[in-house]
Order: C-alpha cells, then structure tokens, then sequence
C-alpha cells in the first residue's frame, strides 16, 4: 500500500494470512468523533482486491470444511481464548473509533467472546460479511461464526468508519494458528460490495443498521447475490 508522506497511516487489507498492500484511487479516514483527528485512514477498494480476497477464500474452502466440526470449533475456542486475552487492547479500538463509554466497548468485546464460543451452525460457501460501525466487533463474530463453523470461508468488508478491531481480529486468528484464507479482510464501500458479488461469492451477509441493510440488499440482487441479513 502507499502510504502517504502526510496524514495517518493506512491500515491494510487482510488476504490469506497476512497484510495485502495495494495502492487505491482514494482513502477514507478513520476519524475519532470526539478529538476529530484522523487516526487512521483505509483504501476504498474495488473489484480488483474483492477478487483477490475472494480467491483466497475459495482456495481455503476445501481444506476448512475438511477439519471437520470439532477442528472448526478448537479454532474459535482458540481465537475466543486470544480475544478474551486482548479485551483491553480491543476495547480501546473500539472506543478510539466509536467514542462509546469504556465499559460498553468491553461489553461489545465479551459478547464477541461469547458469539465465538457459540454452536449453531449455519451454511457452508464462500461468504462476504459486510458489517457497520453500530457493533463494528461483536457483529461481526455474530454473524461469522455459524458460517465457520459449517466450513465456510469469510471476506469481511467492516464500515470504512470503524475498521481496526476487525483487522485485529484477522490478525489474531492467524497468530491463533488459523489456516490462511479463512478469514480475510476488505476495506471500501459500494464498489467493494459489487466488487464481491461479481467475484462469486456464494451469498452475502448483512450485519448492522436496517436502513444501510436495504442499500446493501440492493446491490446484492443486482448482481443476483444470495443476500442474509444478520441483525
């Protein structure tokens, strides 16, 4: 990624097991609402990292279902135990990008926990999550997690807004001994979203505000998506 002489830096995309540096058109910045300073500012990706991320999703399907249910649940009990070890360090990320109170972002971080350590298991593919800024962390373990655990493979597109604890999370999982490509990142907006869906995803997934939800469902059916909404 090109990172700019002035401003924030960028955080990058996540793509089977490590940072994915690409140099995109524009950035978004990730402001503090209470400061309004720039923390960290993001790529609006587009089609040509959706097909990236989504290839190595596809790539890491086989081989994920293969570990079987048991394997699938040690991974997220893994990535459960590393959470609960950083609950701070994901908390204040949380409440850098949100400016909600300190013991609501540890609320967020505990229920994330707890959705990892949840059982029901859901549809297997490859799958895009798009998640908003409401429950940017525990929204997104929500809705993940049946998909995983049926031995499905993930591209997560967080809100441009607040973007850092699902990097973390990535980050994570892959020092948790996750196998590459399970779980990858997207930044970006709509054309990231279309982006997606004209790469083959097998369905996508909504999680947040309805209102954004609908906006999202939309661009879904244009490109013939198979689309769930999660809140």
């Amino acid at each position: 990624m090109e990172f700019a002489p002035e401003g924030p830096m960028a955080i990058p995309l996540w793509i089977n097991g490590h940072p994915y540096l690409t140099v995109g058109d524009s950035f978004f910045d990730v402001v503090n609402p209470v400061t309004g300073q720039a923390r960290h500012r993001v790529p609006m990706c587009g089609a040509e990292e959706a097909a990236e991320a989504v290839a190595a999703a596809r790539d890491a399907q086989a081989a994920w279902a293969a570990l079987g249910l048991a394997g699938r649940q040690e991974c997220l009990a893994g990535l459960a135990d590393g959470l609960a070890k950083y609950a701070g360090h994901f908390a204040k990320l949380l409440v850098q990008e949100s400016a909600c109170p300190e013991a609501e972002a540890e609320a967020e971080v505990a229920a994330a926990v707890g959705a990892l350590r949840e059982a029901n298991v859901g549809e297997t593919g490859v799958v895009a999550l798009v998640v908003d800024a409401g429950q940017p962390l525990a929204g997104l373990a929500a809705a993940a997690v049946p998909a995983l655990l049926a031995g499905a493979t993930l591209v997560v597109k967080p809100s441009p807004k607040a973007p850092s604890s699902a990097f973390a999370l990535c980050e994570l999982a892959t020092r948790c001994a996750w196998p590459a490509g399970v779980l990858n990142l997207l930044h970006g907006d709509g054309p990231a979203i279309e982006g997606l869906c004209a790469a083959g995803v097998d369905r996508l997934i909504y999680s947040g505000d309805a209102a954004l939800g609908a906006r999202v469902s939309e661009l879904a059916v244009a490109h013939g998506t198979p689309f769930v909404s999660a809140a």
